[in-house]
């Protein structure tokens, strides 16, 4: 049998009294899903593991069955294995946003959500001014980036950016945790502060204020670590070969120390205008030759973090009718077993702005098994479902059987 995830980044959310008490997967217009959902069994994932922080890269990691507690080494090295940046003994690797700050607070965590054209540019230029034998700067996509320092020392306490809009950025700057960590925090703020000088006075900046954009004026750190080490999923769970699709570095760079091939979609962005139909067909064509396809689409959770409802309920039904659909008839009309799985990573308030560690919901479709009384696919609906509430491997070997 093949398997296929479907993620809908960030899609679970809270109830919300403009939604009459109801949440906008609850909202949303998703006969695909819903379908699945009577088709298949449902029920409720914890993905993120007592004392752990709700980011994409726990979430995401836990989905595909592996212990963080083990494995995990911080954000920017998982990306800069889909970037092809290899992290040598002796180095750490961040994640280096640009931001924007107005007033002294961060007014968001994706610089208006700069485009890769001149995000690369700005960060060129940063290695150029700040860059030196210690420390290096990689263009990655859009406002995400990487840095990698030379003995850098990981224990440091970093604030995720997209968690604190609309707070004075030196309160939430690095900290060191030990005594150890306390150089590299030192130098890590420094960088900090003097990308803001930098970038403020860049002719992209310059142009994109003139514009009424926000501006890149600030790099922000975060997510530390070292070379994870990882098993494949071949090696864990007997998959023969796999893919990856995603426009997420981060995502990429899971799958690939999971042994999953990045597939490339022309035109995937990583938000709501990405290319849905092309993630379809990637998708599709990769059932053909592949046992197992991990289909990743941000958009969702950049809606919630901007606060967007009315965007979020949009994206959860572009998700449904344009990929999830098309991926549903190729799967009744192949002539071939496909068991589909639907599924966030964690929530993403739209009211709260960023991630929390609720259990989410999901739903299986597995053409041997009886499907349980669950008739539609829900926060509310989910937690009815056939599995209960399960937690770190169980989903992935539950939906691997």
């Amino acid at each position: 049998m093949k398997h296929i995830i479907i993620l809908g980044d960030g899609m679970a959310d809270e109830p919300i009294a403009k939604l009459n008490g109801k949440t906008p997967l609850q909202v949303a217009n998703t006969p695909a899903f819903d379908t699945i959902a009577r088709l298949g069994r449902s029920g409720m994932f914890s993905t993120v593991p007592d004392g752990f922080h709700p980011g994409s890269e726990i979430a995401n990691l836990t989905v595909l069955g592996y212990d963080v507690r083990k494995v995990f080494e911080g954000r920017g090295s998982l990306e800069a294995a889909s970037m092809g940046i290899d992290i040598l003994p002796g180095e750490m690797a961040m994640r280096c946003n640009l931001i924007c700050i107005e007033n002294g607070k961060i007014k968001n965590h994706s610089a208006g959500h700069i485009s890769t054209e001149e995000a690369d540019e700005l960060i060129k230029y940063l290695n150029e001014k700040l860059g030196d034998e210690q420390i290096s700067f990689y263009t990655g996509v859009s406002y995400r980036h990487l840095m990698k320092m030379k003995g850098g020392e990981k224990h440091l306490n970093c604030t995720p950016p997209h968690d604190v809009p609309g707070t004075p950025f030196k309160d939430v700057m690095i900290r060191a945790e030990n005594n150890d960590a306390e150089a590299t925090a030192k130098r890590l703020n420094e960088l900090t502060l003097l990308s803001q000088k930098i970038l403020s006075e860049h002719p992209i900046n310059k142009k994109r204020a003139a514009e009424g954009k926000d501006m890149a004026n600030s790099i922000w750190l975060w997510s530390p670590g070292y070379k994870p080490q990882m098993k494949t999923m071949q090696e864990l769970y007997g998959i023969k070969n796999g893919v990856v699709i995603s426009a997420v570095d981060l995502i990429k760079g899971i799958g690939v120390y999971a042994g999953l091939k990045p597939i490339e979609v022309e035109g995937a962005t990583g938000l709501f205008d990405t290319n849905y139909e092309g993630k379809a067909a990637a998708a599709i064509e990769a059932l053909k030759s592949n046992d197992f396809v991990y289909l990743h689409v941000e958009a969702s959770d950049e809606a919630g973090h901007e606060g967007d409802i009315d965007l979020k309920i949009k994206t959860i039904e572009y998700l449904d009718s344009r990929i999830t659909q098309p991926i549903l008839e190729y799967a009744k009309k192949c002539g071939e077993e496909i068991s589909i799985a639907v599924l966030p990573d964690h929530p993403t308030p739209c009211l709260k702005r960023t991630h929390t560690n609720a259990a989410i919901p999901f739903v299986i479709y597995n053409p041997h098994l009886q499907p349980d009384e669950v008739q539609v696919y829900d926060e509310t609906a989910a937690q009815k479902g056939y599995y209960g509430t399960v937690s770190g491997d169980g989903f992935i070997k539950i939906f691997l059987e």
